[in-house]
């Protein structure tokens, strides 16, 4: 699996401390990355393939300095966004997955290739001359999937990746990415969706609060909030 280091990395946006310094190694295959909203966690995530830039310290994704070298590791990091729409840019299912392959420059019939299976991978062969606003909100997170996947990363970011699912896509969206052999790094609150994975971390106040085995982190951290919630009621 690839190497992703945080040395002493940290990110401070319009005087605003999102991130303190952080050093952190991650080589799993499936890490998750849990904690309260606004502390951190997209953050944390974005710095790995520069869509968001550390104001301190670097960030190497195997030994490449993310914020010099930011176009050449986001060929190696794919990144799906918690709303697919978000990603879609072209008319039609099949068009918006070899968008991805713009820049690769392929013989036609090498990007038709991947696009038909990329299509047939993720169910999706049946709607690729549909509109992809006209797909349910799980088929779009299989095109967004697809449209990343398409590129073959070493490495797929998800940022809440089950939000806008119903149960039905939530898990045919997890067996996808049990299936998938990159190294995946998944942003979510959906505690059950990653208690299986090789390593969480809770991330808080911009800060890394846990680290460790799926298990005992999620256990403390719901720990936490239940005694956090006791407290208000008080």
């Amino acid at each position: 699996m690839p190497t992703i280091t945080f040395d002493n990395a940290g990110a401070l946006y319009s005087g605003r401390r999102i991130l303190e310094p952080i050093s952190l190694t991650l080589t799993e295959r499936r890490i998750g990355i849990i904690g309260e909203n606004g502390g951190g966690k997209s953050t944390l995530a974005r710095l790995i393939n520069g869509l968001g830039a550390a104001t301190e310290g670097t960030v190497l994704y195997e030994g490449l300095n993310v914020a010099r070298k930011a176009k050449e590791v986001r060929k190696q990091v794919g990144f799906i966004f918690s709303d697919a729409d978000n990603q879609i840019v072209m008319p039609t299912v099949a068009e918006d997955i070899a968008f991805s392959l713009r820049k690769h420059r392929l013989p036609r019939q090498e990007r038709d290739a991947r696009v038909h299976a990329a299509l047939e991978r993720f169910g999706l062969a049946n709607h690729a001359d549909d509109s992809p606003h006209l797909l349910s909100g799980g088929q779009k997170q299989l095109l967004a999937l697809a449209s990343v996947l398409v590129l073959e990363p070493s490495t797929v970011i998800a940022d809440e990746p089950t939000t806008l699912l119903d149960l039905r896509n939530r898990l045919h969206i997890r067996r996808i990415f049990s299936e998938l052999d990159q190294q995946l790094i998944v942003v979510t609150h959906d505690l059950d969706f990653i208690d299986d994975f090789d390593r969480v971390i809770r991330v808080q106040s911009g800060r890394i609060l846990d680290d460790g085995a799926p298990g005992p982190v999620i256990e403390r951290y719901i720990a936490d909030m239940r005694a956090s919630e006791d407290d208000s009621g008080r």
